[in-house]
C-alpha cells in the first residue's frame, strides 16, 4: 500500500470519497417527489435487500426524510471535496483524520440504526460502502521520494 499511500494520491482518492457519499444525495433529492422517486425507492429497496418491492415513497414524511438525507449526503460529499482542494495543501494529517473519522461514525451510527430498525442487510453494505469511502485514508500518506 506504501506505492499508492503518497499526499498526491490521497488527495485524489479524497475526491473519489466525496463523490461516493455525495451521489447518494441527488438519488434522494429525486425521492423528495413521486413523479421522480423511483431511484430513491429502488435504492431502499436494494440496501433492505431483498429486493421485495415493500419500500415506497408514498408517505410525505418518507419524502421529507429523503430531502433530509439528500441535502445532508450532498453537502458533506461537496465539504470533503472542499477540504482536499482547499485545506489539504495546509494541514493533510488533519484532513484526511476529518473525513475518516466522519465516514466512521457515519458507519457506525448508520450501521447501528440499520440494525435497530431491522434492516440488517444495509450494514453489509455499509461494510462495502466504508471500505470504498475510506479507502487507503486508514494510513497517513507517506512522503513522496525524490530521486
Amino acid at each position: 500500500m506504501k506505492m499508492s499511500n503518497t499526499p498526491e494520491f490521497h488527495r485524489s482518492y479524497l475526491k473519489f470519497t466525496a463523490l461516493v457519499i455525495g451521489s447518494f444525495g441527488p438519488i434522494f433529492f429525486l425521492g423528495t417527489m413521486l413523479s421522480t422517486s423511483e431511484p430513491a425507492r429502488w435504492t431502499l429497496d436494494f440496501l433492505s435487500w431483498p429486493i421485495d418491492g415493500v419500500q415506497t415513497y408514498g408517505e410525505p414524511t418518507t419524502r421529507f426524510l429523503s430531502a433530509l438525507t439528500g441535502g445532508f449526503l450532498f453537502g458533506w460529499g461537496v465539504t470533503i471535496w472542499c477540504l482536499q482542494k482547499w485545506v489539504y495543501p495546509l494541514a493533510p494529517e488533519g484532513v484526511r483524520k476529518s473525513a475518516l473519522f466522519g465516514v466512521i461514525a457515519w458507519f457506525l451510527l448508520d450501521s447501528l440504526g440499520s440494525y435497530f430498525s431491522g434492516t440488517i442487510s444495509n450494514v453489509f453494505f455499509n461494510v462495502v460502502v466504508l471500505l470504498l469511502a475510506v479507502g487507503p485514508l486508514w494510513w497517513p500518506a507517506q512522503a513522496s521520494v525524490s530521486k
